[in-house]
């Protein structure tokens, strides 16, 4: 059989790079490029700007793995109890289950992208990430800035908040 005229079905999912959903969150600056729901449940896709001193708090993902790409800048990464800084071109994994979070410990911006697996987890930003407000910047969030809501959605997609 030839594929000279052969039908392939198309499907891809391609997001500019000016394009995606842009939420604050926790400090941060994330652009939601691929849902959860937009790729049938499989994963996650983020691009992150990371300004200086911020980051989340740690955390744990109970069911879905987390995978970070930094692009430009530094970031120290908790694994557990232990620490190490991440650099530009650096790829870190981190399994469900692992207590983790980043933080900007430098004077730059620091930018990633992340996934998660399955996906999901950015339907906390979607919801309770602040709008972008043109000329400011995003603020870090300290733990007054979660609300009982905030918590029950956490908890039902998985994520135990873990204090260092």
């Amino acid at each position: 059989m030839s594929e000279i005229g052969a039908h392939y079905p198309s499907g891809a999912h391609h997001v500019p790079a000016s394009a995606g959903t842009v939420k604050w969150l926790s400090g941060d600056v994330y652009s939601i490029k691929l849902t959860s729901e937009q790729s049938h449940g499989s994963l996650s896709f983020v691009h992150a700007v990371i300004p200086p001193g911020n980051g989340p708090i740690a955390h744990i993902h109970k069911e879905n793995d987390e995978a970070f790409y930094l692009t430009e800048g530094e970031l120290e990464f908790l694994d557990g109890e232990k620490t190490f800084v991440a650099s530009a071109g650096d790829f870190v994994f981190v399994p469900r289950g692992v207590r983790h979070r980043f933080k900007n410990l430098t004077s730059t911006d620091a930018k990633m992208v992340f996934l998660f697996t399955p996906g999901g987890q950015e339907e906390f930003a979607l919801k309770f990430g602040d709008d972008p407000l043109p000329g400011h910047s995003p603020e870090l969030w300290t733990p007054e800035r979660f609300t009982p809501e905030m918590l029950e959605l956490a908890e039902q997609l998985g994520n135990l908040n873990v204090p260092e």
